[in-house]
């Protein structure tokens, strides 16, 4: 039997809404020209042409005899497993060419005061001379120095330290990022807006309601990496600090923001959009997230599966969709790759470059392997303009206190940011529930 959808009679996946923009984050230092992405990006759209001819041997074996052969369908999974992992490795590849150089940014780029900057932190790093440092932020009248708690990274090393982040964080890469210097950012939010009504013209004008103010606050939470070195390794003038520091913290941050911005709990950490309350999208309100459910328990439904996708792209108002963006991990985007509309088009498809995200119904797929595989009630799938429904507070200054004495011969750098995180438009997010209702 073959897969039918509700986009069969209503529109295309080719005619819904414009999908969002895709250009890479940060594409100036991206280079599509390189021969070994292009290969692998290559290879990725063979392994989906080899994908969707298996794929579409096995639902002919479906209406056929209404099941497919043991061989077809292990096919088809092997196939669709290398994409995964061919995808894995364009991911790679493109979050390598984004990196910097080893000689970080050229001196020229930078102001005197920089440079004056740049060179004391190194001398921080290297021997624990900080001398110069404080002398620098005295100098500044820096609110943001303290003797006992470490000392401002310079701006250079702060923005590779963030722009990293944005490639590693899924989340962060498509939510709305806002620095504060205080402890928490708060914001008002008109939950209501102003009511109308019509009259006659000797009618008498009954005051109307005013629009409803709601304060939402973000505070920032503190994360902290600590990696080691020898002296040895800081003695070598050959290594520079600044890219090794931003590389071993980018890796530990990025892991915990990742899964804080999706299931954070909001104690001591950002809380994440899956950890507020979802009620059924019909009955939704202020502070809750809307969930359209598959109609089938752990599953899609089994008669056009797609259904539920194309309700869910609906139950968002069109205000949000057009820089809306799917979020699910790489299990769920797996099964959804099979499926296709009545038109016998693929619903999933892959970038139109190397480096940009798949679509799915036009719409790119934001890949969070935080998310919960598909199962019983698991709000497996997100889709929404984030930009507008979650927050990312960043306090400003990466600091990092050098500690020679704790694990000698190793010198420990304990370094450290404040972030928060949390809805800020309940209205922008909808969740799809793997549930019967």
């Amino acid at each position: 039997m073959t897969l039918e959808t509700k986009a069969a009679h209503t529109a295309s996946p080719h005619t819904l809404e414009h999908k969002a923009d895709t250009t890479p984050p940060g594409s100036s230092a991206w280079d599509p020209q390189s021969s070994e992405l292009r290969d692998a990006f290559g290879e990725f759209l063979s392994a989906f042409e080899q994908f969707k001819d298996a794929n579409d041997e096995r639902l002919g074996q479906i209406e056929k005899r209404m099941s497919s052969d043991v061989v077809t369908a292990d096919k088809v999974e092997r196939i669709n497993t290398a994409m995964d992992e061919q995808k894995r490795r364009m991911d790679d590849m493109t979050l390598k060419a984004r990196r910097p150089g080893r000689n970080g940014i050229a001196a020229g780029a930078l102001t005197h005061t920089a440079l004056e900057h740049k060179r004391a932190w190194d001398g921080y790093m290297r021997n624990g001379d900080a001398f110069d440092l404080r002398a620098l932020e005295v100098k500044a009248l820096s609110r943001q120095s303290d003797p006992d708690g470490g000392y401002l990274v310079p701006t250079e090393t702060e923005n590779e330290i963030g722009r990293v982040l944005s490639e590693a964080s899924p989340i962060r890469a498509i939510a709305d990022v806002r620095q504060v210097s205080g402890s928490s950012l708060k914001k008002p939010i008109a939950t209501t807006g102003a009511i109308a009504g019509w009259v006659g013209e000797q009618e008498t004008r009954p005051e109307t309601a005013a629009p409803v103010l709601s304060e939402m606050e973000f505070p920032t939470m503190e994360l902290y990496a600590m990696p080691a070195a020898t002296q040895s390794l800081l003695d070598d003038s050959a290594v520079n600090i600044e890219d090794w520091l931003a590389s071993e913290v980018q890796i530990a941050f990025a892991e915990q923001e990742g899964t804080a911005f999706v299931t954070g709990d909001g104690v001591r950490k950002p809380r994440g959009f899956l950890a507020y309350d979802s009620v059924a999208d019909e009955t939704w309100s202020w502070g809750k997230l809307g969930y359209m459910p598959t109609g089938a328990n752990g599953a899609f439904a089994t008669s056009n599966p797609n259904d539920a996708l194309v309700d869910l792209v609906y139950a968002l108002k069109s205000g949000y969709r057009a820089n809306a963006h799917w979020v699910m991990n790489r299990n769920t985007q797996g099964e959804i790759r099979k499926f296709k509309d009545g038109d016998g088009n693929y619903l999933w498809q892959p970038g139109l470059a190397a480096g940009q995200p798949a679509t799915l119904l036009n719409f790119a797929i934001t890949e969070a392997e935080d998310m919960p595989d598909i199962a019983s009630d698991a709000n497996a799938i997100a889709f929404g303009d984030f930009r507008r429904g979650y927050l990312v507070v960043d306090r400003l200054g990466v600091r990092t206190l050098r500690d020679p004495y704790t694990r000698k011969p190793y010198v420990m750098f304990y370094t450290t940011k404040r972030v928060g995180g949390g809805v800020q438009n309940f209205e922008a997010i909808k969740l799809l529930k793997f549930a019967a209702s």
